[in-house]
């Protein structure tokens, strides 16, 4: 019995449209990994790029469960001595949901060339209207 790998070329790209309007903010940004990355296929090979696009809508309706909200700290640096800026979920799901969402992504995504390649077919808003309605992309239920 031989094994079916996908070759690059033969790869078919499908359009799913993620809900984030209630649920938590992991498990859409879980969901959303697999897709970008292709692992719900059959036809699944490690080495190749064979995702799917996927447009993730109302992520300002997402939820954090626990006390991840208050305790749950976003942190960057701005490469200044002393310049660690830290900012609590609470703030950042109010004002930027849609990057706390693609931040989530990036995290399950490899680091790497085909991870690169990978975020560059998600497409996050914030709200329930998006831009890629003439893709037509399908409804995908967690």
């Amino acid at each position: 019995m031989s094994t079916t790998l996908a070759k690059p070329a033969e790869v078919q790209r499908k359009w799913y449209l993620l809900d984030a309007a209630g649920k938590p903010l992991g498990r859409v940004a879980a969901q959303a990994a697999v897709l970008l990355r292709g692992k719900h296929k059959p036809t699944f090979t490690p080495n190749v790029d064979c995702g799917d696009h996927v447009v993730i809508i109302n992520c300002d309706k997402a939820v954090l469960t626990g006390n991840k909200l208050e305790n749950k700290l976003y942190q960057r640096h701005t490469g200044w001595v002393g310049g660690l800026k830290e900012t609590s979920y609470k703030v950042l799901m109010a004002e930027r949901s849609d990057f706390a969402m693609t931040k989530a992504v990036r995290g399950m995504i490899p680091k790497n060339t085909m991870g690169a390649g990978a975020l560059k077919r998600l497409r996050v808003y914030k709200g329930a209207e998006h831009d890629n309605a003439a893709q037509k992309p399908q409804a995908y239920t967690l």
